[in-house]
């Protein structure tokens, strides 16, 4: 029977690598990379450590001791920054600082508020991957907004085959116990925060989550007046039920522009740090501890160059013809008429009023193919409703559950919230009249609609196409459904019917008109749609705001058409992050789209020179000033772009400047640069300098380890211009996972197709964790090379506190001869494949050292890492040094 003593290093097919802690002779207390493991002694296998063999004099296979260093230091360095992990997308800087952040301890609590366009499912995916991996998380619950839902189930499964089950109100029933037999779970905050026939309380009652992400996390929303939303609400019951171990929220707008809501939403991340009833400027010193923000000016590649260009945004102007000056200015005297009549209405049919006129101000500077479809289909509707009286009730009842949100995303957000459903509203409420005598009126104004034959916006649009853009491929974007078609059916009338693709919510094209004159329906999912465009195939790409957010279009294109101007600027800067992303290879071009006559065009004057000004005081005002228009239009309330637009229809010319200063005061005001400034001051964020500390490491310097790997098994590598080929060893047989023979691998993340996330080898890849598993069993820890000028000792850390979970569980360092050279891990891996390359290992005959030397030189290496070992930044709270190996000339 094997006798166990404190200290001496054991193998376990499970758990791997450790060292004894206490011998209870039919079990074994066991210091793993994990934590303490209790282990039936017979399970058990002693090896040899560097002092044994010293004194023995056995030198180890340089190749083998060499491969047990490299699992080692591969393991280091990707539990440190991810830079391993088997994406199929190439890591940036600021993506792999975000994970190395992130995961250096356990339980995490952040919110990441990083520009659009700079990769939020990429930095949750390289944190989740080696958590999955390990075990530290095995139940998982994303919560996004409803459009972002398949987003993240695709990306991390494409990316990082990471597989997340969407949750689907049908499957989950008393009997089927869906939030414990599903562990990863998406889920819409639209569906989960309606309470659906006992929906919460079996997810209430459900086993804990050890990380709950929340994409867009501003949506969970507390005001101080009005309370909280039910997602928030539904949030806060989690996290005072202790059912997340883990939380980290993600969005561009953290600050809604009132500090009681920002830190509201800190409270759901640290309770213990964060309440909006603290003293703000207690709370202050905080943010750096849980909010980290990048910004695209300052993110690089690994070679410290700038990724993003600046944006160059022009306009181009247009007039109405003649005809369509007449409908304008009957359409503004109808909404004024409707405006006047609703003051006189009580409060609930007052607001249905506004809404529906709002809706058809909106339209009309869309497009007169968007107002007149409404228009008309409001006209049928209220001939039929003395025929029809419960059809029109039903109608009335759709606008009264619109408005009835207003509880949930507060008053002032919901015509902005509602944007994807004017043309269904302008069209709606027969039963409630706009004005009196409505349908004269309407008639008058179809009748001027009518007229027109075509519009100067979009003979505008082709004129750019055949010049400025000619012959580029073209993203154009527009709020309406019936705006889209009529410049589809533009676009294949002048390039041809296989010239453009959409994307809509509905997946669905109606009524467009191909270069036959027919009119078509098409139907086309916005994944196909945007795989045609990124790919070439057409060139152009006509897109509602179902494209406004969750889907890359950077691929083939970099010039971008605002059709028509969305009332709040934040929708703007969504559309133009479609573009300006990582992967974009020319800067951005972006052309308005106005007429100068319309009151519409004066207010954006107006708005884009607040904007400028704001942007030059917060320039003054900051240190390094940068890009933070993303921050302060997220801060400015809808409601006021809503108002700017509405009311200024109404104002003389010669007072509309007086009018808009005073209106929008609040916007932009001292309060919100004062609060830009503490946020971005008090964020953790990358920093150009932070580049020289991240390991310029990828899934290539594996592969010397792999192959050695391989060989030391006795397998042949053959290598084919699709990847390596080779039968796998049979110790590496014995996850399930595994198969008998690979053909294809490939050590590089350019790969595409949809077998790409089986070929693509990292960490994570089984047959790659079976070769570091092999490796990590080595005894071997002392050998010779003969290119090594000098000896190295390499030291494994670890901490002695087993209470606290965390990713990173040792950090391999090297020391390099009588300089006492320190050396990072991701440093030793270089240097060990240099060793592998060169093949020149030394025979045991040479240059033998006495062993009192040898062991000299260990300790002379660990009394200078000691005194190192406050600079290296250890996320230990009492480190541990254990000699691994020592390599000696």
């Amino acid at each position: 029977m094997l006798k166990f003593s404190a200290g001496q290093t054991v193998f376990h097919t499970q758990f791997g690598t450790g060292h004894v802690e206490f011998n209870k002779e039919e079990t074994v207390i066991v210091r793993f990379d994990h934590g303490l493991e209790e282990c039936i002694a017979g399970s058990l296998e002693i090896k040899s450590d560097i002092a044994e063999n010293i004194d023995r004099g056995k030198l180890s296979s340089p190749t083998e001791t060499a491969s047990r260093v490299l699992a080692e230091a591969i393991i280091s360095v990707n539990d440190n920054w991810g830079v391993f992990s088997k994406s199929r997308i190439a890591l940036l800087p600021h993506q792999l600082w975000v994970c190395h952040r992130v995961l250096r301890q356990w339980p995490a609590h952040y919110l990441v508020a990083d520009d659009v366009g700079l990769g939020k499912t990429i930095e949750a995916g390289l944190i989740l991957w080696p958590l999955l991996a390990k075990g530290l998380v095995k139940r998982l619950l994303v919560i996004s907004p409803a459009s972002l839902v398949e987003q993240w189930q695709f990306r991390l499964r494409d990316m990082f085959d990471i597989r997340l089950t969407r949750y689907l109100p049908e499957a989950d029933t008393a009997r089927s116990d869906f939030w414990n037999t599903q562990n990863q779970i998406v889920v819409s905050l639209q569906t989960l925060r309606d309470d659906h026939k006992g929906r919460h309380q079996r997810l209430l009652e459900a086993e804990p989550w050890d990380l709950l992400i929340v994409d867009e996390a501003h949506h969970l929303n507390a005001d101080k007046d009005s309370g909280a939303t039910l997602g928030y609400r539904l949030v806060d019951n989690l996290v005072r039920k202790n059912l997340t171990k883990s939380r980290i929220f993600f969005t561009g707008t953290p600050h809604k522009g009132k500090d009681f809501g920002f830190f509201a939403l800190l409270k759901l991340l640290r309770p213990d740090r964060f309440s909006p009833n603290k003293p703000i400027h207690q709370q202050l010193p905080h943010l750096r501890d849980v909010i980290i923000r990048n910004n695209k000016q300052n993110v690089t590649d690994m070679e410290g160059k700038k990724i993003f260009k600046p944006i160059t945004v022009s306009s181009e102007t247009y007039s109405y013809t003649e005809e369509e000056t007449s409908f304008y200015n009957i359409l503004t005297d109808f909404i004024t008429s409707g405006k006047t009549y609703a003051s006189s209405l009580s409060s609930n049919d007052q607001r249905a009023v506004m809404l529906v006129l709002i809706s058809m101000q909106k339209l009309a500077s869309s497009s007169v193919a968007a107002i007149r479809k409404a228009l008309t289909g409001r006209l049928s509707r209220l001939k039929e409703a003395g025929n029809n009286l419960q059809q029109a009730q039903k109608r009335q009842q759709v606008i009264r559950e619109i408005l009835s949100r207003a509880d949930e995303s507060t008053v002032s957000s919901l015509t902005d919230e509602l944007q994807k459903q004017d043309e269904l509203v302008a069209g709606l409420s027969s039963s409630l009249p706009l004005m009196k005598d409505e349908i004269p009126l309407l008639e008058i104004l179809v009748d001027a609609a009518d007229n027109i034959t075509y519009e100067t916006k979009i003979k505008k649009i082709i004129e750019i196409l055949e010049t400025r853009y000619r012959n580029r491929a073209v993203l154009l974007f527009t709020e309406y459904k019936a705006t889209q078609a009529l410049l589809m059916s533009e676009l294949m009338q002048k390039f041809g019917d296989n010239s453009v693709t959409f994307i809509n919510g509905d997946h669905r094209a109606e009524n467009v008109a191909g270069s036959d004159g027919k009119l078509r329906t098409i139907s086309l999912k916005r994944n196909d749609a945007a795989d045609l465009f990124n790919d070439g195939k057409v060139r152009f790409l006509v897109s509602t705001e179902a494209a406004g957010e969750g889907i890359d279009l950077q691929e083939s294109c970099f010039s971008l058409i605002h059709v028509d101007l969305p009332w709040n600027p934040m929708r703007l800067h969504q559309r133009v992050g479609r573009l300006n992303r990582y992967g974009q290879k020319h800067p951005v071009e972006v052309i308005n789209l106005r007429n100068p006559d319309t009151v519409e065009s004066r207010i954006w004057d107006k708005l884009n020179e607040k904007i400028s000004s704001i942007m030059q005081a917060l320039g003054s005002a900051m240190d390094e000033p940068e890009d933070l228009l993303q921050l302060v239009l997220g801060m400015a309330s809808p409601s006021l772009f809503t108002e700017l637009f509405t009311d200024g229809a109404t104002v003389p010319a010669d007072r509309l400047d007086n009018w808009f200063d005073t209106k929008s005061k609040t916007f932009g005001g001292n309060d919100a640069i004062e609060t830009v400034q503490n946020l971005i001051g008090n964020c953790s964020r990358f920093d150009y300098q932070d580049l020289k500390r991240i390991p310029k490491k990828d899934l290539e310097d594996l592969q010397p380890f792999f192959e050695t790997m391989l060989l030391l098994n006795k397998r042949r590598v053959l290598h084919e211009d699709s990847g390596l080929l080779f039968k796998t060893p049979d110790e590496w047989l014995k996850d399930a996972g595994v198969r008998r023979r690979y053909e294809d691998l490939v050590f590089s993340r350019d790969l595409k197709g949809k077998d790409a996330a089986l070929r693509v080898v990292g960490v994570g890849h089984k047959v790659f964790d079976q070769a570091l598993m092999q490796a990590g069993g080595y005894d071997a820890c002392l050998t010779q090379f003969s290119d090594l000028e000098e000896p190295l000792v390499i030291f494994k850390i670890f901490d002695r506190v087993t209470s606290q979970d965390g990713n990173v569980r040792q950090v391999i360092i090297g020391i390099k001869g009588n300089k006492d050279e320190i050396l990072q891990d991701w440093q030793l891996i270089d240097l060990i494949n240099q060793l592998l390359k060169s093949k020149k290992p030394s025979s045991e005959s040479e240059n033998r050292l006495e062993s009192q030397a040898l062991h000299s030189i260990i300790k002379n290496s660990e009394n200078t890492l000691k005194q190192h070992i406050e600079s290296l930044n250890l996320p230990f709270s009492v480190p541990e040094i254990k000699p691994l190996a020592l390599f000696i000339p």
